[in-house]
């Protein structure tokens, strides 16, 4: 296994191999949430019929965004992926990709989103996606390595996505827009706390101070998760409060939310691997119910 520190050469044993690594180097999964978003908060903010090429440049330009922010992440955090079992195989830290390769390669889809909205969308768009982008790489990344509160930081780029395509569709930031990033936001603690709950061992092992690393007894994370997802079910509700949807979504919040918060008592009630596990996964379904009823009840 090769450090940050060795000459790293390319084990590709050929072109499909190469074309995988470079799809890995986007995180894919992970950035198909950040595009559903970002498409969200553009539907959202369409108050009339909007040309369909307005929103194919803003989710072209978002996704090669997002697509940049986890290339650059994982340039950065080689050395610690090396030692995670769930990351040590991506292709930067397993010795298959030079790291000057996926730089460059980051630095092209960085490039190509910001014109992409800049040009296709709106320089408004392009704005709030550069903030993304430097607040996750530039602020998020690197303070992973020293402090726990990482993860309220990352909270702020995470929840941006929404804001994308609300601004692409209207060249204005509002209050609405504000209501859809702070429900992200909201939800990504108790999401990304459960995760980092269920790796701990890995976290500790590459000395990463995430919260249940440094407080092994997971008091203070079961707090914040119970914390959280309590102040997102009002949050989640506030959409039908400002006009984005309607009463069959803001019975949808209410459920979703309580069923959610369960899940997040359960946890502070056991603080075991099955429990955050329910929790990781009420969280990956969650927010996609949450979406789809705020976009079926619009208008």
């Amino acid at each position: 296994m090769s450090s940050g520190h060795e000459i790293v050469m390319a084990v590709w044993t050929g072109p499909w191999e190469r074309v995988a690594d470079f799809v890995a180097l986007t995180k894919p999964r992970l950035n198909l949430l950040v595009v559903a978003t970002a498409f969200a908060g553009f539907y959202l903010a369409s108050d009339r019929p909007l040309p369909s090429w307005l929103l194919l440049h803003t989710v072209a330009g978002t996704w090669l965004v997002a697509a940049a922010a986890a290339a650059f992440n994982q340039v950065y955090e080689r050395e610690t992926d090396a030692l995670m079992r769930r990351t040590r195989h991506r292709p930067v830290p397993d010795g298959r990709m030079p790291p000057l390769t996926a730089l460059r390669f980051a630095w092209l889809l960085a490039g190509g989103g910001l014109v992409e909205l800049a040009l296709g969308a709106n320089p408004l768009a392009a704005t709030v996606a550069l903030v993304t982008l430097v607040s996750y790489t530039l602020v998020y990344t690197p303070l992973k390595r020293y402090t726990a509160l990482s993860t309220l930081v990352g909270g702020i780029p995470g929840g941006l996505p929404p804001v994308i395509g609300w601004a692409a569709a209207r060249n204005a930031l509002s209050v609405e827009a504000a209501i859809l990033f702070t429900i992200v936001f909201l939800w990504q603690m108790p999401h990304f706390l459960a995760i980092a709950w269920i790796c701990r061992d890995d976290y500790r092992r590459a000395n990463i101070p995430m919260l249940p690393v440094v407080e092994p007894e997971g008091r203070i994370t079961a707090t914040q998760v119970v914390l959280y997802s309590g102040v997102l079910v009002p949050a989640s509700m506030l959409p039908a409060v400002a006009g984005l949807a309607g009463p069959a979504y803001l019975v949808s919040a209410v459920g979703l939310g309580i069923g959610f918060l369960a899940l997040a008592l359960d946890f502070a009630r056991s603080r075991d691997l099955p429990a955050a596990r329910r929790l990781f996964l009420g969280s990956v379904v969650y927010l996609p119910l949450l979406w789809t009823a705020m976009l079926l009840n619009h208008g």
